[in-house]
């Protein structure tokens, strides 16, 4: 918990540097016959690389690891089913409360300043219709080659082949199997850990593209960015205390029962920014607090912390808008729809790590035609609502589980802690 503090630390302290230096300086401002804001951005630009390069091979080990190891359940194909189900569905919830509130806040007509690097994209190809946008979608998600769409960056194409690729795998019986899965595992924990790398020098990254943003579209940008911040804020606030409660309420269940059960994860789960860092806190709350089995507890909750981030779809979600709304890209319905599929098949690959939703939100940007740039434009307030839509993945997991268990017929939530 002190490195999570101590990356915190830093990373605020690399925003107000760079809101200072940004603040006084200028796209052609140059320090010792270099223009040191150029500079900065090539640095930025070079740490989205490093971002982006691992966006392929962990989405897809990460899916593939999380659905093989479902399938590996004997039941599976009763709690698999229901798992996958509420899942699915309550992801997909997070996602339209998002796009409801991006939609009436309008964050992003607020920023002020140049959007040098920050063009609408020309889409010559862009769906006129209902029809057209769900045949492109398909198109993307069965493509004719893998290695072809991986290197397009097709993820769309990549996660429907992983899906397949996992579920297949669960199903085989044979030493071979279990050599693969391994690999596979293997594969999924060495890119985490490249990702930890990754994130350790954040900071730096979010010194380099602040201070180029700030410097370009000045400070009168930070108006934009608190819009920003609490359009997720309030999107996160009726996801947690009102969507969630009222769906277990019509499920007979306990929301308020529930969210004390769940109070030392929450805690665990802002503090710490990572769903994967509360896992063993979170088990204990769902089982020994909440009255969740062992054989259901041990079964989702892990799952969902690979594959069920609500909070971090839901923030995908707006801040993909959000850059579009600043390029003035017309996002029409069709559009939309395309960034809440995305964000809702993204979201299954994020690792549940601090900051881990910035691998998917290029995802979606990079769909879209939309810069990378446009990260920059989330990067000073993204540490401290990665905090919140954590706790928010964390409880979504868990009351996922309540529900499961609830629909097998276990009593849960009647026991007073």
């Amino acid at each position: 918990m002190h490195k999570k503090s101590s990356l915190l630390i830093q990373v605020l302290i690399a925003i107000a540097l760079a809101l200072l230096i940004g603040g006084f300086s200028s796209p052609d401002s140059e320090l010792f016959g270099i223009h040191y804001i150029e500079l900065f951005g090539f640095l930025g630009k070079l740490f989205l690389n490093a971002l982006t390069l691992l966006v392929v091979p962990l989405v897809g080990s990460s899916i593939v690891n999380g659905i093989s190891q479902m399938g590996k359940d004997k039941s599976f194909g009763r709690l698999g089913a229901k798992t996958f189900f509420f899942y699915i569905f309550t992801t997909f919830l997070a996602v339209l409360t998002g796009l409801l509130f991006v939609n009436l806040l309008k964050p992003g007509i607020f920023m002020t300043g140049s959007t040098e690097g920050l063009a609408a994209p020309a889409i010559a190809t862009a769906p006129e219709t209902h029809t057209e946008a769900i045949g492109q979608i398909l198109l993307k998600l069965i493509p004719i080659n893998i290695f072809e769409a991986a290197s397009q960056g097709n993820m769309l194409g990549i996660i429907f082949f992983a899906l397949l690729f996992g579920f297949a795998l669960a199903k085989i019986e044979s030493t071979a199997t279990e050599v693969v899965m391994n690999v596979i595992k293997g594969i999924f924990h060495t890119l985490m850990r490249m990702t930890h790398y990754l994130i350790r020098v954040m900071p730096l990254g979010v010194f380099f593209l602040v201070s180029k943003a700030i410097a370009i579209r000045g400070l009168g940008s930070i108006e934009s960015l608190l819009y920003f911040f609490v359009t997720v804020l309030l999107g996160l606030v009726t996801f947690m205390f009102v969507i969630l409660p009222l769906f277990m309420r019509v499920m007979g269940l306990s929301p308020w029962r529930h969210l004390r059960a769940m109070a030392p994860a929450l805690v665990t789960a802002f503090s710490t920014s990572s769903s994967a860092a509360t896992l063993p806190i979170t088990m204990e709350c769902v089982e020994k607090r909440a009255g969740v089995s062992n054989r259901i507890c041990s079964f989702v909750v892990p799952l969902g912390t690979s594959i069920n981030l609500s909070g971090s779809a839901l923030y995908e979600c707006i801040a993909v808008l959000f850059v579009g709304q600043v390029i003035g890209f017309e996002m029409t319905i069709v559009h939309q729809a395309i960034v809440v599929v995305l964000s809702l098949l993204t979201s299954m690959g994020v690792a549940g790590i601090p900051s881990g939703s910035l691998v998917a939100i290029l995802i979606i940007l990079n769909a879209m035609g939309f810069p990378a740039e446009g990260l920059a434009l989330i990067l000073p307030v993204d540490r401290i609502l990665d905090m919140c839509r954590t706790t928010v993945n964390v409880f979504s997991d868990a009351s996922c589980a309540v529900m499961v268990a609830h629909t097998e017929g276990e009593t849960v939530l009647k026991i007073h802690t």
